[in-house]
């Protein structure tokens, strides 16, 4: 048998495995990249940083359910593992491919080497390295299977090489791959009737039941189970951050975001609640607000793809062990008889809705300027397209968004950051390299599009045409509470240089680069300036001057 290169063999898996992008930061696999070129249409980005191309991989797994791939050599490895961590935070399927030490130079001080492996340790599920090209086939294999089985996550090869020379290596392999695990979820179990059942007569005598639904549920695809279950049973749906998208703002059964960057009527209708229903949740501090919700009384049922998920922080009268979607399908199908009144809850929860609503009103439609964030916000919720995917920043991105946006349509979709400042615009890219015929439309502020600004020229020299639009209020003002307390009140000019910076026109910066920049400075511009972005062909970034005293309402409990 024809002995084929390395370099070969990896660009027919990646082709196998439906790879369409590789988000890099060169120089690495240099002639597998150029196998990639001679076989395959797979683009391979050239980006002007590691932690940038994992974002990016982040970014587009998520928007696609399926795993992506990320590459940088040796000297960029622990950048790659840096950026790994949002995505093992938020259970994305990205697959870090590094250079890495060869047997014949360790501990002879290479330039450039560090042992990176420990650093890959912490934020993936997987974490192996490639000494020999006969185990390419088997590996990237297992890469796949674990980064989308089970609760997902990131996954890091480390191949041999300061530039994974090793792919000039030539084996005898067959070349037929037959590639499974390429998207997510691969399995859909589920636990035994008798069990749901059980949940089922809970819920039945339950008087305030109430949904929380989390990421684990819409990595599972369940929108249209969740809403046949909630309308069945006559129960509302609140969801963490990462399941906002799973029902549309406008559903009457919508409470909205629950806990820490949440919206105050969730908060309360999770407080008020007498059995709470965690879907796909890990039950962490953002979701629960630290704890502090639900109440001590309310009783608990949890299903989780992840044993150990369940009661890690609630005594649980049920525990459902399954896949969050063929759960709720079953529980749908079962022969129990709904509730059809529970008339008094549900009015309660819509009168709590009016009141959200009825508070914040003013401001978001407040004419002022600098403008307000609030009525920022509501200018994306009201003209973002119906199949519009929209990414959103931590920090106070985070908070605004995650309280005062609005999904108004079943075919719009959500992701955000899992805590990591900057990551949105990079991921907007890849959620673009994703889905190309959908808007995708960011959402980050002046401290957040600093990070990795310099990708402006990626979107442009490779015509992905996200929109950004920058929440510009010159500071990182979620900051300002935080050394309020440290200063015991107003700071003085110096304290606020700790988290100001200079007025910056992002949209002048943008135009300098080979984008279209669009500066807003009254809030009646908005909805033109989001508008003719949309009818441009081209990556816009919508510099949008915003109020530095504005600071996003804390969560209630």
């Amino acid at each position: 048998m024809k002995k084929k290169t390395g370099a070969i063999i990896l660009a027919e898996l990646l082709k196998s495995f439906g790879i369409t992008h590789i988000f890099m930061v060169p120089a690495v696999l240099r002639r597998t990249m150029v196998e990639i070129e001679k076989r395959t249409n797979i683009k391979r980005l050239h980006v002007h940083s590691e932690k940038s191309a994992a974002y990016m991989a982040d970014g587009y797994a998520r928007a696609s359910g399926k795993p992506a791939i990320c590459m940088a050599q040796v000297i960029g490895a622990l950048n790659i593992a840096a950026g790994l961590r949002d995505a093992f935070l938020a259970h994305s399927p990205v697959i870090a491919l590094t250079g890495g030490r060869d047997p014949l130079t360790k501990f002879k001080k290479v330039y450039q080497e560090v042992d990176d492996m420990p650093a890959f340790e912490p934020v993936t599920k997987f974490n192996a390295t490639i000494d020999d090209v006969s185990r390419f086939p088997d590996m990237l294999e297992q890469a796949f299977r674990v980064a989308t089985t089970g609760s997902p996550g990131p996954v890091h090869l480390q191949f041999k090489g300061n530039e994974a020379q090793i792919d000039l290596e030539g084996t005898e392999l067959e070349s037929n791959f037959s590639a499974v695990n390429t998207q997510i979820p691969p399995h859909r179990p589920i636990c035994d009737d008798v069990i749901l059942e059980k949940a089922l007569t809970t819920i039945q005598s339950a008087k305030r039941p109430i949904i929380v639904a989390g990421g684990g549920a819409k990595h599972s695809k369940c929108s249209e189970e969740l809403l046949k279950f909630a309308e069945k049973f006559n129960i509302p749906v609140a969801t963490s951050l990462n399941g906002k998208d799973l029902i549309h703002s406008t559903h009457p059964l919508s409470c909205g975001v629950v806990g820490t960057y949440s919206r105050e009527s969730a908060n309360l209708s999770i407080k008020a609640a007498d059995l709470v229903i965690f879907i796909g949740s890990e039950t962490g501090s953002m979701t629960t607000h630290f704890w502090t919700l639900p109440n001590d009384e309310a009783r608990i049922i949890q299903i989780d793809l992840e044993p150990e998920n369940l009661g890690r922080n609630y005594f649980l009268e049920v525990a459902i062990n399954g896949d969050a979607k063929a759960t709720l399908k079953r529980m749908n199908e079962l022969n129990i008889t709904p509730i059809s009144e529970r008339a008094e809850w549900l009015e309660h929860i819509s009168q709590l809705r009016r009141d959200w609503y009825d508070k914040y009103k003013s401001l978001m439609e407040s004419d002022t300027n600098p403008i307000r964030p609030e009525r920022l916000c509501k200018e994306i919720s009201d003209n973002a397209p119906e199949n519009a995917l929209i990414v959103v920043d931590t920090g106070h991105a985070g908070m605004w968004m995650g309280g005062m946006f609005d999904l108004q349509h079943p075919n719009q979709n959500y992701i955000r950051s899992a805590g990591h400042l900057g990551w949105a615009f990079p991921a907007s890219l890849g959620a673009k390299c994703a889905l190309p015929d959908r808007p995708v439309i960011c959402f980050t502020g002046d401290a957040g599009f600093w990070y990795h600004i310099a990708e402006i020229e990626v979107a442009v020299r490779w015509n992905i045409n996200t929109i950004v639009v920058v929440n510009n209020n010159s500071g990182g003002n979620q900051s300002k509470r935080g050394f309020d307390r440290a200063y015991g009140g107003e700071q003085t000019a110096e304290g606020r240089q700790m988290w100001t910076f200079n007025n910056v026109n992002f949209a002048e910066i943008a135009q300098s680069i080979g984008a279209v920049g669009i500066r807003v400075e009254k809030a009646v511009d908005i909805q033109t300036a989001i508008k003719k972005a949309l009818q441009l062909n081209k990556p816009v970034i919508i510099d949008v001057v915003t109020d530095i005293d504005a600071l996003a309402p804390l969560a209630v409990n």
